[in-house]
């Protein structure tokens, strides 16, 4: 069996996010955000999220090492910057050293005698949200196996790396699937790399959750991104069976015409590799 590897600091795991960052990423959502602000946010939150899982008592352990590529009309960059910027993949412990800058947030949160009171969080941002030019998605892909590829020669005996694909539009400089297909086939001793893509579209159409088969999906374009996305590991279908997701055998790491709360949970099923030591 596959994907069963304990993750501990000295095999970590490694996630990787690629987000679509073109200028149809401009477009509103039904929340009022963008689709660049609100992945951002979901992506910071996310991020948030890994941090605390790797919290203890003596500080944060490096069992996650993690990165984001944005694609956009700057070319393929780092998401990361300052001192997280010159490498694609860091160690849990110093992202949660180096956030680009602190923002204060409201938050609505029960006063415990059923009322609603308003306060002040901080809210760490790490990745900016960008619209603008074209969707270089076959480079972002192929630099993203670069670096997948590079960190799998490094941690053979670690859970394989996970790559989070956000986008909203077709490729603008080529076909990505072989691309996919490449990144898919990197592996360490305990399995392949798993690929998830969750595509933002502008077509009004329903949600699509992790489907088993492309058979239902609107456009080839929808299609293909299936087929870009691996299977799902059963520790992660259960997962996202426990959210309330309808999920076979058979699904894959795909969904379609995703909205803010898909998102936030794409993030979340994608990011809960095996266990911690």
């Amino acid at each position: 069996m596959s994907h069963e590897a304990q993750i501990s600091r000295n095999n970590p795991t490694a996630f990787l996010f690629v987000v679509d960052q073109s200028g149809s990423m401009s477009d509103r959502m039904s929340i009022g955000k963008s689709k660049a602000e609100f992945v951002s946010d979901a992506l910071n939150r996310t991020l948030m999220n890994l941090i605390g899982r790797c919290t203890k008592s003596e500080g944060v352990r490096d069992y996650f090492e993690v990165g984001v590529i944005g694609y956009g009309g700057q070319g393929v960059d780092n998401g990361f910057s300052g001192s997280l910027g010159s490498r694609v993949l860091n160690p849990v412990s110093a992202i949660e050293q180096n956030p680009t800058r602190v923002e204060d947030r409201k938050k609505k949160m029960d006063d415990g005698a059923g009322g609603i009171v308003e306060t002040s969080v901080k809210f760490p941002v790490w990745f900016e949200p960008r619209a603008d030019g074209g969707t270089p998605m076959r480079s972002a892909l192929a630099k993203a196996a670069e670096e997948i590829a590079a960190w799998c020669d490094a941690h053979p005996e670690s859970y394989p790396p996970t790559i989070l694909h956000v986008t909203d539009g077709e490729s603008g400089d080529g076909d990505p699937e072989e691309i996919a297909a490449n990144l898919g086939q990197l592996s360490t001793n305990d399995g392949p790399v798993v690929v998830m893509n969750i595509h933002v579209s502008a077509l009004g159409a329903d949600t699509i959750k992790f489907p088993g088969s492309e058979s239902g999906l609107p456009d080839n374009y929808a299609k293909m991104l299936f087929r870009m996305s691996s299977s799902l590991p059963p520790h992660l279908a259960a997962f996202a069976k426990e959210k309330g997701y309808n999920v076979t055998s058979e699904s894959r790491g795909y969904m379609f015409n995703a909205e803010a709360g898909e998102i936030v949970d794409f993030f979340d099923i994608g990011t809960r590799a095996s266990q911690l030591r």
